[in-house]
C-alpha cells in the first residue's frame, strides 16, 4: 500500500513538471510573437541617390546690400533691427549731421573762391598782366574744389544711411553713441524675394554634384518629413576652404511651401546620380549590424529572419540595395529596430509604399 502510494506521489510529480514545461514552451512562443510591425515590398525601378547635408538660406548675390558710414561719425539714430521688413529708401541709420554739413559748406565755400580766382586770372591774363599758365593753374584748382564739394555733398546725404532696395534687415552692427568706422559694415539688407541655399559639402560629394540637379529642402532630416522647397544648383566651389576642408555650393530656390527666412538653416538632399533599375526599400528598413546593415525578411509563414545586405545609394525615402534581396520580398519596416531573428510578425501592415525620388535635371 505504502509503495502504491509512492508510485502515485511521483506520477503526480511527472505530471506538473510536463505541463509546467509545456506552459513555459507556450509562453515563449508567445514571447516571440511581434504585433504592429509594419512590411513593404522589395521594389525594382528608377532610383535617385541623394546626398544630404545642412543648407543656410541665404540672400542671393547681387540682391544684397551692405551699409556703412561714409566717414568716421558719431551714430546719432538707429532705426533698423535684424528681421525687420523695409521698403527702397527707408533710413535705417543716421550719423550725426553737424560734421558732414560743416564739410559740404566748407567745400562750398572753397569752390566758390576757386572760381572767383579763375575769373581773375582770366582777366588778368586777357590784360596781358599775367601768364596763361596762371589761368591753367587757377583752372585745375577750381576742378579739384569742385570734386572736393561733390564729394562732400555726397557724404552728407550718406550720413543717414537708407536701404537701396525693399527687403529684410538681416544685419545690425551699429551702436547709439559710438564713432562709426567707414571700414566697418553697420546695416545689411537681402531681398527676401530672392533667396539662395548655402552649404558646405565634402570634396568627394563636390566632384558629383552638377550645375542644375534638383535640391529639396526639409525642416528636419527625418525620412517621413514632406518637403517643404525645391532649389536647382547653380554654383559649385572649385576651391577647398582651409578651415573647414570643405567645398562651398549655392542653390537657387524654385518653388516653397512656406515663407523662408534668412539665416535658416534647413536640411537639404541634393540628388547627385540617377540608375534606371535598382532594387530599393524603405529607410526604416535598415537595422545596424555591427560595421553593416540587415534587414528583417518576412516569409510566407510570417516569420521574420535577418539577413545583412549591401547599400548603394540611398534618396530622402529609400535606399538601393546591391546584395541581399531580391524584387518582390516583404521587409519589416516600422519596428525592425530591436527586433530579434526568427520571430513571427502577427498580421504585419503593409507599409504605404514610398516613391523613388524624382531624377534631377542635369543627375547623371
Amino acid at each position: 500500500m505504502r509503495r502504491l502510494s509512492l508510485l502515485l506521489l511521483l506520477g503526480t510529480v511527472v505530471t506538473a513538471a510536463a505541463c509546467a514545461k509545456a506552459k513555459e514552451g507556450e509562453a515563449d512562443k508567445a514571447a516571440r510573437v511581434v504585433t504592429g510591425a509594419e512590411t513593404a515590398l522589395v521594389t525594382e525601378g528608377p532610383f535617385a541617390e541623394t546626398i544630404e547635408v545642412t543648407a543656410l538660406v541665404s540672400g542671393r548675390p547681387g540682391r544684397v546690400a551692405v551699409l556703412s558710414a561714409p566717414s568716421a561719425a558719431r551714430i546719432a539714430a538707429v532705426h533698423a533691427v535684424v528681421g525687420q521688413r523695409v521698403q527702397a529708401g527707408a533710413a535705417l541709420v543716421e550719423l550725426d549731421q553737424v560734421a558732414f554739413r560743416g564739410a559740404a559748406q566748407s567745400a562750398d565755400a572753397a569752390l566758390g573762391a576757386a572760381e572767383k580766382n579763375l575769373a581773375r586770372q582770366q582777366r588778368l591774363a586777357d590784360a596781358g598782366i599775367t601768364p596763361r599758365k596762371d589761368v591753367e593753374l587757377a583752372t585745375a584748382e577750381v576742378a579739384a574744389a569742385r570734386a572736393a564739394a561733390e564729394t562732400a555733398r555726397r557724404q552728407s546725404e550718406l550720413s543717414v544711411l537708407r536701404s537701396p532696395i525693399a527687403g529684410v534687415v538681416t544685419q545690425v552692427a551699429a551702436t547709439l553713441g559710438a564713432t562709426a568706422d567707414p571700414a566697418q559694415a553697420l546695416v545689411q539688407v537681402a531681398d527676401g524675394s530672392a533667396l539662395d541655399f548655402v552649404f558646405n559639402v565634402m570634396p568627394a560629394q563636390a566632384a558629383r554634384m552638377r550645375r542644375g540637379a534638383m535640391v529639396r529642402l526639409f525642416e528636419d532630416s527625418r525620412a517621413s518629413s514632406a518637403a517643404i522647397a525645391e532649389a536647382t544648383i547653380v554654383a559649385v566651389g572649385g576651391a577647398v576652404d582651409s578651415a573647414t576642408r570643405s567645398v562651398i555650393a549655392r542653390a537657387e530656390l524654385t518653388h516653397a511651401n512656406r515663407t523662408l527666412q534668412i539665416g535658416e538653416t534647413l536640411t537639404a538632399r541634393i540628388a547627385v546620380s540617377e540608375r534606371a533599375h535598382a532594387l530599393m526599400v524603405p529607410l526604416e528598413a535598415l537595422v545596424p549590424d555591427g560595421e553593416g546593415l540587415k534587414v528583417f525578411v518576412v516569409d510566407a509563414n510570417g516569420t521574420a529572419h535577418a539577413r545583412p545586405v549591401e547599400v548603394g545609394g540611398r534618396s530622402d525615402r529609400m535606399a538601393e540595395i546591391t546584395k541581399g534581396l531580391t524584387a518582390g520580398e516583404s521587409v519589416v519596416t516600422y519596428g525592425a529596430y530591436g527586433m530579434d531573428d526568427s520571430v513571427t510578425v502577427a498580421k504585419p501592415t503593409a507599409s504605404p509604399q514610398a516613391s523613388p525620388a524624382k531624377p534631377a535635371p542635369g543627375a547623371k
